[in-house]
């Protein structure tokens, strides 16, 4: 049996005459407005380098809440500061080890690192 094409009347008593009322909404209540930097930071991309594969997520300044060492300049990465945490994506014995090896590593020295071997 083919859909109809023509609008639904809505249940007397309940919506407008157009059945659209509170469209934009759900339940009546206020959509939230998206965090865009919260959006962005949470989103992992992968990057493959001569050293293998490697997921790469930023984690802003906002976000940053512990201090932790850089492994390229041996360096603390303050609490505030804005910087990348990367695990290996190919790790030797699956993704779950690799995300628990992550590190936190400043922007600059992810950028410049050096691939030789550790």
């Amino acid at each position: 049996m083919p859909r109809s094409n023509r609008p639904r009347r809505p249940v007397s008593g309940k919506g407008s005459g157009s059945g659209r009322a509170g469209a934009g909404k759900k339940g009546g209540q206020d959509v939230p407005e998206l965090d865009l930097e919260r959006a962005r930071a949470g989103i992992a991309r992968r990057e493959t380098a001569p050293d293998g594969e490697w997921m790469v997520r930023t984690m802003t300044a906002k976000n940053a809440e512990k201090t932790y060492i850089c492994p390229e300049c041996s360096t603390a990465v303050l609490p505030g500061v804005a910087h990348l945490v990367v695990w290996k994506d190919d790790h030797l014995f699956g993704a779950a080890a690799g995300l628990a090896e992550r590190r936190h590593w400043h922007t600059n020295c992810w950028m410049s690192r050096s691939y030789r071997y550790r």
